[in-house]
């Protein structure tokens, strides 16, 4: 029976939605925490049960990805089997890898295979591979094809153009009446999803990845400066006061309720503004995050989810196989057509049944396999304090009590004091 530490977990999740106490099953997985992603994954598990024979609990943990990591880091410092397989973020291999097993070791060498290499080389740990690709993300700019239309302005390609096109579009439609509209809503509470956005906004002013490959802190630059004033530039403009405390859900309620001309979010978003209960369906365009000016690239910010064996379970070979079920092509295409997750198998980018049900898979390709990492690998164990950091450094920037070179000069600091003592 594996009660120990999941009551801990309970207590942890209660205040999130709640946790599955596990039973007598042969397995444990926790691989989301409520919606759509528990939905999908606790249909795939099923499956799995059905063709195996061999019964599964599937334990939903709480929603923020840091509480989760550190529920996460509390069973498996403790050497406990509570949980077999662990959807686990992708910049959290390098920090949990003692803790997980080698899945080429129970499923071969050729485990990862057809999976996007860079994936795989991110979960790839001292020659160790500790989790198995499942889904990836990458940020995309979603927009009003219909507002756009109406209001006689093209798909914007630079920050700029997108800052004057939101801001005449919301200029517009209040004066006609409809004063709930924003011009652009994103994350901008201080958490991680912080971190992606303003990793855009720097890398795509040409402003580096705050940390590089070498370690060498980049952050202090005229163009990571430049890049977070124009982000605070939007604050009480085009973007309502409100999003210093959106996550993906909150930009989603608005732009869905018809109340914003763009929002960047996560492809996971294109299936339900698509939904029949959607007020924007069918006058949405997904397109690539916008270039930092005329010189500049556009970046989109790494993200996606992984599967791993905790090396504590009692039952590895059975843990493994579920894992690669899960990260399996069918499963994978499964979750693509019903709910816009994008895969990590390269050949179902070109498989016609995805691409009718995510017609942007396809136009995107190259946003999705050159997307920017978060400068996880270089800081190792500290990345939890960097991004902390970073996403702190932003949030002062867009509530107004810096501007963007002090900013950048003092996160320089923080982050120097950090490389001396933790990478």
């Amino acid at each position: 029976m594996k009660k120990t530490l999941l009551t801990t977990a309970i207590a942890l999740a209660s205040t999130t939605g709640g946790i599955s106490q596990a039973q007598a099953a042969d397995l444990t997985i926790s691989c989301g925490a409520v919606g759509a992603e528990l939905t999908l994954c606790q249909e795939g598990v099923a499956a799995w049960e059905a063709k195996t024979g061999h019964e599964v609990d599937v334990v939903s943990t709480p929603n923020s990805s840091t509480e989760r990591l550190s529920l996460y880091q509390q069973i498996l410092s403790a050497n406990s089997s509570d949980i077999d397989v662990m959807q686990i973020d992708v910049v959290w291999p390098g920090l949990l890898a003692n803790h997980l097993l080698d899945l080429r070791e129970v499923l071969g060498d050729d485990a990862a295979a057809g999976h996007f290499e860079t994936i795989v080389t991110n979960n790839t740990i001292d020659d160790r591979l500790v989790a198995m690709p499942w889904f990836t993300d990458a940020g995309v700019l979603y927009y009003r094809e219909d507002l756009l239309e109406k209001h006689g302005f093209e798909v914007p390609t630079t920050w700029q153009e997108l800052t004057e096109t939101a801001r005449a579009i919301k200029q517009s439609e209040r004066e006609a009446g409809n004063d709930r509209m924003q011009g652009y809503v994103f994350q901008g509470r201080a958490y991680e999803g912080l971190t992606v956005n303003a990793l855009e906004w720097v890398a795509s002013h040409g402003g580096g990845n705050v940390v590089e490959a070498d370690g060498e802190v980049s952050i202090n630059n005229p163009q990571a400066a430049e890049a977070l004033d124009l982000a605070a530039s939007w604050i009480g403009d085009i973007s309502p006061n409100g999003v210093l405390n959106y996550t993906e859900e909150e930009a989603r309620g608005v732009f869905q309720g018809g109340n914003s001309v763009f929002m960047r979010n996560w492809p996971y978003a294109w299936a339900l503004a698509q939904s029949e209960d959607s007020d924007v369906r069918g006058n949405v365009g997904v397109t690539q995050l916008p270039a930092g000016g005329e010189d500049g690239e556009s970046a989109a910010g790494l993200g996606g989810w992984n599967l791993a064996v905790s090396r504590y379970t009692e039952n590895p070979e059975l843990a493994a196989d579920l894992v690669a079920f899960l990260t399996g092509e069918e499963e994978q295409k499964r979750r693509a057509i019903e709910a816009s997750y994008n895969p990590t198998i390269d050949a179902l980018y070109q498989d016609d049944e995805v691409l009718d049900a995510v017609p942007f898979f396809g136009t995107l390709y190259d946003t999705f396999t050159n997307a920017v990492a978060r400068p996880s690998a270089p800081t190792g164990d500290a990345y939890g304090r960097v991004s902390n950091a970073f996403f702190s450094a932003t949030h002062e920037v867009l509530s107004g009590t810096k501007d963007g070179a002090q900013a950048v000069e003092d996160l320089e600091n923080e982050l120097l004091r950090l490389k001396r003592r933790n990478w």
